[in-house]
């Protein structure tokens, strides 16, 4: 019954209209950092609209019938990796700060939605090995772009952290990509053996 409500069109409708407006409303917070950052770092500091910008497009796609592999590779790496990493740097500003505004809070429900959602859905994802590689170096240069050189999130009470969040971040990529790869593989085991040589790169779309 559940399933069947949720990849229902009138929950994906609603699923998709609440994703594009969280991510407008992310790219409106991430303003501030955005005006001081340098054009060629733009397309990464905006971390987590823009993994949900992929989910939307992707849930877009799955009401149309379609499905945009690479853009779904990307929306369940990012969605889960960046939903549990603001979760934590809230917590880990809790703790330091002793208090939070309620803006904080709701960060930390809002991107536990984010991560949930993108787990909730993990039957519907069809990419393979080609988009998720693809999606992991995404995700590992963002990494670097963001630790290397410095166009993280601010966090100003956890600045002194950065070392060990910038290493924690990178396991927890790791950790989102194995879930990822994880999907592809049950995915596998349910296509013909015959096509097991197909070349991979006819399933870039």
């Amino acid at each position: 019954m559940i399933r069947h409500i949720m990849h229902s069109r009138a929950f994906l409708t609603m699923l998709l209209l609440v994703n594009l407006f969280g991510t407008l409303y992310g790219y409106i917070w991430y303003i501030p950092q955005l005006v001081e950052t340098a054009p060629v770092f733009l397309i990464f500091v905006p971390d987590s609209p823009t993994a949900s910008l992929f989910f939307t497009i992707a849930v877009a796609g799955w009401i149309l019938g379609k499905h945009f592999k690479l853009i779904e590779a990307l929306a369940l790496v990012t969605l889960v990796k960046y939903g549990v990493w603001a979760v934590a740097m809230n917590l880990l500003s809790l703790t330091v700060e002793g208090t939070l505004p309620w803006t904080s809070y709701m960060l930390i429900v809002s991107h536990g939605a984010m991560a949930l959602q993108a787990l909730l859905y993990l039957g519907k994802y069809k990419f393979t090995y080609v988009h998720l590689s693809i999606a992991a170096v995404w995700t590992l240069h963002n990494d670097v772009i963001d630790y290397v050189f410095g166009q993280m999130p601010v966090y100003p009470s956890i600045n002194q952290y950065m070392d060990e969040i910038g290493y924690g971040t990178f396991w927890l990529s790791i950790g989102c990509i194995g879930v990822a790869w994880l999907v592809v593989k049950a995915g596998n085991g349910d296509k013909p053996r015959e096509n097991n040589h197909a070349s991979p790169l006819r399933d870039i779309q």
